[in-house]
């Protein structure tokens, strides 16, 4: 009774934060589950709500009521409006969309605070609920148990629509069989709508009725958004009551946990969504199906058939001859060895010689945003290996990136200050920390890759803002000593050498991962993200693929990560978040999901909009990087390497198709063309 007596209050707090997030993850869920919409701008409708409520709360009944209606309408036509701005994303899967509503996220929010403001707003509530009641002899504020009773009412009056009413049936017809529903009369767009203006209405409602419980302020639409994702994740996509009490599990832990076991609560609940993804993976896909690499049936070896079809036609030209007229030269070729090589290694050429000239055009800040740049571009690179050509989207590869960059900083903070050293054993540590987490990953596909992925990331945040003594926390790491480019020199101040030296590790392991991908390793991978199902039928170890290739994206990622902690010179939580994997993933869709030169374009983008064009606009860089997300979703479908005609968008098709869906299983013999 004593230990009851002393967590009574964050035990039912924890029930309130949970039917909270449970209102806010019902809508998000709807989107998913039903309309097949991977919002990320979720929070962002809640925020809509809250500010609305917050805004015209006045103390009284009839301000509640007037918030209460105006948010519900706002972030329902929010939602609506997400229909329309998801619908030619239709069949280009969840990473266009996942990249689409986290631009619009970042859109809403700069648009938020430049109306209502960057502080926190105060909700006032109505007297009668602004007061307190006795709950087993401890005072309780009113309004959360008011709070409590209406979500479970609400849960309630969902279910039974869901399964007691016809627009229930509709909803549940256009998540199972959109053609049926079709055939009934009714126009499954029209329910598509419907149901994501219904999760918006949901979001805005509880951001109104939970502005006294998680008020509206910066970060406020991010958390909200992360612990939705977890509830759903942990819930399910086919039951409000399973969303129900997870959403009651969370809040507990975020409440009750703290309380309890406050070293272990960071990291419950995105280790307990990892898990949960992971086992569900398992069971749910079999080995060899393949599912999001190509779901065909296993068939012949794709090799084989390459070099069956290569001999085939090498034979009919041997057997019609020389075309009428023309001589065959006894020395030279009809086409040059190497010219198409040399075609596809010119945008490499030009970018470096244009990089090897900045110092001379610019001046230091610049210079020193180039370096920056150059660092984001190896973890772009990195995620372009997993992405484009191991067909594994990612939202988590910053978690090797914090790797390679703290284990950078601790080993200079320790004298070991030699770049070299530092490199290799920053890229051995993410390799390490890539080998461990792999076999969770390497197993799903498709949308479940970008969740287990974001839930590492995210664990790994946590752990960097716990482990102090090596990550200083949220106060980073500042201070250390400079690193030295070679054995016997100085260390690097000037802006220009830390460029130089930036440059230089980025044009070797830029090199050696295009001398990868170019050689048999990177086309059977190419061919495992084609044709997987048919790579297991003859015989390949896929698995071991996969996981070889994501140890040697992480790798790559640690490299980044130590190059960005010297050309920076101090180290923040902020560096290695959530946003810093969007931005690596934005980068590789800019340059085309196959096209190493691309994604470093793409992040030199990036970093020129957030860091160089923001300075003349101050407040506004999530407002233009937003745009950028928007812009480069619709306009480049397939990157910049698509504007070239080649197959930027991906190894084995011609069509902009993201590596989260599936695919017929093509013969690899585009797999193993490289875009430079």
């Amino acid at each position: 009774m004593e230990l009851l007596d002393g967590h009574l209050i964050p035990a039912v707090d924890g029930v309130a934060f949970g039917l909270l997030l449970f209102v806010v993850a019902a809508g998000l869920s709807l989107a998913f589950g039903t309309a097949g919409v991977l919002n990320l701008s979720h929070g962002t409708l809640y925020a809509i709500g809250a500010y609305t409520g917050a805004e015209l709360s006045d103390g009284t009944w009839g301000g509640l009521a007037l918030g209460l209606a105006a948010g519900t309408a706002a972030a329902c036509v929010a939602g609506a409006g997400l229909s329309a701005a998801t619908a030619p994303l239709a069949r280009r899967g969840h990473l266009a969309q996942a990249l689409l509503t986290f631009g619009l996220a970042l859109i809403g929010g700069d648009l938020l605070i430049q109306f209502f403001g960057a502080d926190e707003l105060p909700v006032r509530v109505p007297e009668a609920l602004d007061s307190s009641v006795t709950l087993l002899g401890h005072r309780y504020p009113a309004y959360r148990l008011c709070f409590i009773v209406m979500a479970v009412l609400l849960a309630a009056f969902g279910t039974w629509v869901l399964t007691r009413t016809r627009m229930g049936a509709a909803v549940r017809a256009a998540a199972d069989d959109p053609q049926m529903l079709a055939a009934t009369g009714h126009s499954p767009r029209a329910v598509h709508t419907g149901v994501l203006a219904a999760a918006g209405a949901l979001a805005g409602a509880a951001g109104v009725l939970g502005a006294p419980i998680i008020g509206p302020g910066p970060g406020t639409s991010e958390n909200v958004l992360m612990l939705s994702l977890v509830v759903v994740v942990l819930g399910g996509l086919r039951s409000l009551w399973a969303t129900f009490f997870a959403a009651v599990a969370v809040g507990e832990v975020q409440t009750l946990g703290v309380s309890v076991a406050p070293e272990l609560a960071p990291y419950l609940l995105f280790a307990a969504m990892a898990a949960v993804l992971v086992l569900r993976s398992r069971f749910a896909e079999p080995t060899g199906a393949g599912a999001g690499h190509g779901s065909e049936a296993p068939g012949p070896d794709p090799f084989a058939r390459l070099r069956g079809l290569l001999a085939g036609r090498l034979a009919s030209r041997a057997a019609a001859g020389p075309l009428p007229g023309r001589k065959r030269s006894p020395v030279w070729p009809a086409r040059l060895p190497g010219r198409a090589s040399w075609w596809q290694a010119a945008p490499l050429l030009v970018l470096l010689v244009v990089l090897i000239s900045l110092p001379a055009l610019l001046d230091a800040y610049s210079i020193s945003l180039a370096g920056s740049a150059l660092a984001l571009g190896l973890l772009a690179v990195s995620v372009t290996i997993l992405t484009g050509y191991a067909g594994l989207p990612t939202l988590g590869q910053t978690a090797p990136f914090a790797v390679g960059a703290y284990a950078t900083a601790n080993l200079a903070d320790a004298g070991w200050t030699v770049g070299p050293v530092q490199l290799v054993l920053s890229a051995l540590a993410a390799a390490v920390f890539a080998a461990v987490v792999g076999p969770a990953v390497i197993r799903a596909r498709g949308t479940t890759v970008l969740m287990i992925t974001l839930a590492i990331g995210e664990l790994t945040g946590a752990v960097v803002n716990q482990l102090k003594s090596v990550t200083g926390g949220a106060d980073g790491l500042v201070g250390f000593p400079a690193t030295r480019a070679l054995w016997g020199g100085e260390g690097m101040l000037e802006e220009s050498e830390l460029y130089n030296y930036a440059l230089v590790v980025a044009v070797v392991a830029v090199a050696l991962t295009l001398l990868v991908l170019r050689s048999p390793a990177g086309k059977l991978l190419t061919g495992t993200r084609g044709a997987e199902a048919r790579m297991r039928a003859s015989g390949h170890p896929v698995g071991r693929y996969l996981l070889v290739a994501h140890v040697c994206a992480g790798a790559l990622a640690g490299v980044g990560g130590s190059l960005m902690v010297t050309v920076q010179q101090y180290l923040s939580p902020a560096d290695v978040g959530f946003e810093i994997a969007a931005f690596a993933l934005l980068a590789v869709v800019i340059g085309g999901t196959t096209s190493v030169v691309g994604a470093l374009l793409g992040a030199g983008l990036i970093v020129a909009t957030r860091d160089w064009v923001a300075g003349s606009w101050p407040g506004h860089g999530p407002l233009l990087l937003g745009v950028l997300f928007v812009a480069t979703v619709y306009v480049l479908p397939r990157g910049l390497a698509g504007l070239r005609g080649g197959s930027g968008g991906g190894p084995s098709s011609d069509a902009p198709r993201p590596p989260d869906q599936p695919a017929p299983a093509p013969t690899p013999s585009p797999a193993g063309k490289v875009s430079p």
